[in-house]
């Protein structure tokens, strides 16, 4: 299957819980929790047989087995208790909550769209592209304040290339969003040396890049996103929830930071409230309003 059927299958359904009174976020955020449930399992089994960071009676064959109301009490349990775990786990299901109105959907996302699919054997390009198309499609659906966290591609692209990042060099964000700016540069550096050993595809996995972000919703789209993309690990989180001014040195730093531009025009609009008060002389005196660029309207 390819990226754009996976996405259309994933989306169309997205469409059937608008209707309980989802929204796109809410849906994009629930399919992370139940995808990275659903790859933990996978990995336990051959040829991976990798030990689960998922505790036994949260996994995702305890999904499986359940139904109606039974699903949904475990589904909110589930959360609740991988919410509080440390790690990888606390980054994807901190503050998690079930936004599902109706026990059958659930179900139905679980059983006959997720479960269906080997996404661990799909190469990180197919899930991965799926995922961030899934990404795209709420930022064009959602526009207002999308921008917070979804930058152009094309923007990211061009900065990328300008940049040029090398192996072994280390690359951060410190207004990561969804890590477009992170992914962008894995990309990069894959494609332009194409006979990387295995220490440095290994370093690329989990010591290259970082980001950071002050919103925990975010972060877990990009925590998830990353992973797909095969960045970061249970051991390696490539996303912290905090403020980036105290993050360690980077090689490079990508980035297209928040920009001021709400503020400043509230701004603006405090001081023509006060110019039309004060004197003429004053209000001369106030100058033109603050200008902003629309390379820095938001971050990634």
């Amino acid at each position: 299957m390819n990226t754009s059927t996976i996405v259309q299958k994933l989306w169309n359904y997205c469409n059937v819980l608008r209707d309980d009174g989802m929204s796109y976020g809410d849906y994009v955020e629930q399919l992370t929790y139940l995808l990275f449930l659903k790859m933990a399992d996978e990995r336990t089994k051959p040829p991976y047989h990798q030990p689960s960071p998922v505790p036994e009676q949260y996994g995702w064959p305890s999904l499986i087995k359940q139904d109606g109301d039974e699903l949904f009490d475990h589904y909110r349990h589930t959360l609740e208790a991988l919410g509080n775990q440390q790690g990888l786990l606390g980054l994807i299901f901190n503050k998690s909550q079930n936004k599902f109105q109706d026990p059958a959907k659930l179900r139905r996302l679980v059983v006959d769209l997720i479960d269906k699919e080997q996404w661990v054997s799909m190469s990180a390009d197919v899930k991965g592209d799926a995922y961030e198309g899934l990404l795209e499609k709420n930022a064009q659906d959602t526009k207002s304040g999308a921008g917070q966290y979804f930058t152009p591609r094309p923007l990211i692209q061009a900065i990328v290339d300008v940049m040029a990042p090398k192996p072994g060099e280390t690359v951060s964000d410190p207004a990561c969003g969804t890590g477009g700016f992170l992914l962008a540069a894995h990309d990069y550096v894959v494609k332009h040396n194409p006979h990387l050993t295995k220490d440095q595809r290994k370093k690329l996995k989990e010591e290259t890049f970082k980001g950071w972000e002050l919103v925990q919703a975010t972060a877990r789209l990009c925590a998830m996103n990353m992973l797909l993309h095969g960045i970061g690990s249970q051991d390696f989180e490539p996303v912290e929830v905090k403020d980036s001014l105290a993050a360690d040195r980077f090689d490079l730093v990508l980035t297209n930071p928040p920009s001021a531009r709400r503020a400043a025009r509230r701004l603006w609009a405090e001081r023509e409230k006060s110019a039309r008060s004060a004197t003429s002389s004053s209000a001369a005196t106030s100058g033109p309003p603050p200008r902003t660029s629309s390379s820095t309207s938001s971050s990634t």
